[in-house]
């Protein structure tokens, strides 16, 4: 393992001997030699402009291709802040209420699904039954979940399930008339010429991918191996999506700026976790202590929140509202956790 990575880095200094280097990226490849990360790629948008971008290190260790601005990455659950996006955006043309229950759109449902709310699904606060664990290994098909009993009872905890997700598909295609991954085509990623993006489709790793990244994890047996994760069709309102840090930026930006969502007020909601029976928020746990539509939520202490698209412990997206800043970070290693990290990277934008 130890001659391997050392190989990663020694490609890493050579390919980036001739890029301009500035504070920025000496920390970011500190930090991916310190994670073992072997290849990433960075956007920085502030006060709504893309002031910093950078790709650094290794897309494909066995051919040593080299990340670069076009290099897709997988970004497995932060698709679900796209699938967020798409139903705020049928909210505001009046077509769907977050407080809708979902029994007004699926059929055949049993009797306790029938009162969950699509708010309640979006923010992991339904107490449904998961039809995929957390290794992406699929437990039960659409028909064998709705036999499994309820986890809590809605609104009173939060698991992250992507049941909840499956059937926001479900809903999203009844209402558009189109499929999941066809709206976020027209509606979101041609508004912003994503070529990338739309170029990698929803495959994930099960499609074959020109330019894109390999994933590697070292959780398997603590050696360098690949990262392989299946993602049916179904679940691709929770999972799937590729992309690049660029195109991400300009997809934040055109979130912010009005070209997905023409009111305020429906942003904002977007952002705002769900508040429990209890009164209180909970997500992943930690700084993660909040989950709005398709995005967990960082509540500071001093109530300031950071908005937090994260996906499968190697990719992630932060928006830091009170500072007009948002940093995205992809990496093709699994159990880099650049959430944990990015906020360091405010240090150098003062």
């Amino acid at each position: 393992m130890k001659k391997i990575f050392l190989s990663i880095l020694t490609l890493i200094a050579s390919l980036n001997v001739f890029c301009q280097s500035d504070n920025i990226d000496k920390y970011i490849k500190s930090k991916m030699q310190e994670k073992s990360i072997p290849g990433l790629q960075l956007a920085i948008v502030k006060n709504n402009k893309i002031i910093k971008t950078g790709a650094y290190g290794i897309a494909n260790i066995e051919d040593s291709i080299r990340v670069d601005s076009e290099t897709t990455f997988a970004i497995n659950s932060m698709t679900k802040a796209f699938t967020g996006v798409a139903v705020m955006q049928l909210v505001e043309e009046g077509k769907i209420a977050l407080e809708d229950p979902i029994s007004n759109y699926i059929d055949s449902l049993p009797d306790n699904w029938k009162s969950i709310t699509i708010k309640q699904m979006l923010t992991h606060t339904s107490g449904l039954p998961n039809m995929m664990d957390y290794n992406a290994k699929i437990i039960a098909s659409w028909e064998e979940v709705q036999k499994l009993p309820m986890v809590f009872e809605p609104n009173s905890n939060f698991q992250y399930n992507q049941t909840n997700y499956v059937i926001i598909g479900k809903i999203i295609n009844k209402i558009s008339g189109s499929t999941f991954q066809e709206f976020i085509k027209e509606r979101q990623l041609k508004l912003i010429s994503a070529d990338r993006t739309m170029e990698s489709g929803f495959g994930h790793y099960q499609s074959v991918i020109p330019h894109s990244a390999r994933g590697y994890t070292y959780f398997i047996n603590g050696s360098l191996t690949h990262a392989y994760e299946e993602f049916p069709e179904e679940f691709r309102t929770a999972a799937g999506m590729s992309s690049t840090a660029i195109e991400l930026a300009n997809w934040h930006l055109a979130l912010q700026n009005g070209t997905f969502l023409k009111k305020p007020k429906n942003l904002s909601t977007l952002w705002t976790p769900a508040i429990l029976n209890n009164g209180e928020t909970k997500g992943f746990g930690g700084t993660l202590n909040g989950y709005a539509i398709g995005t967990p939520i960082m509540i500071k202490p001093n109530k300031s929140k950071i908005i937090a698209s994260i996906g499968g412990g190697r990719s992630a997206a932060l928006t830091f509202l009170d500072k007009e800043v948002t940093i995205i970070v992809l990496t093709n290693l699994k159990g880099a956790f650049p959430e944990r990290f990015i906020e360091e990277i405010l240090e150098f934008l003062d």
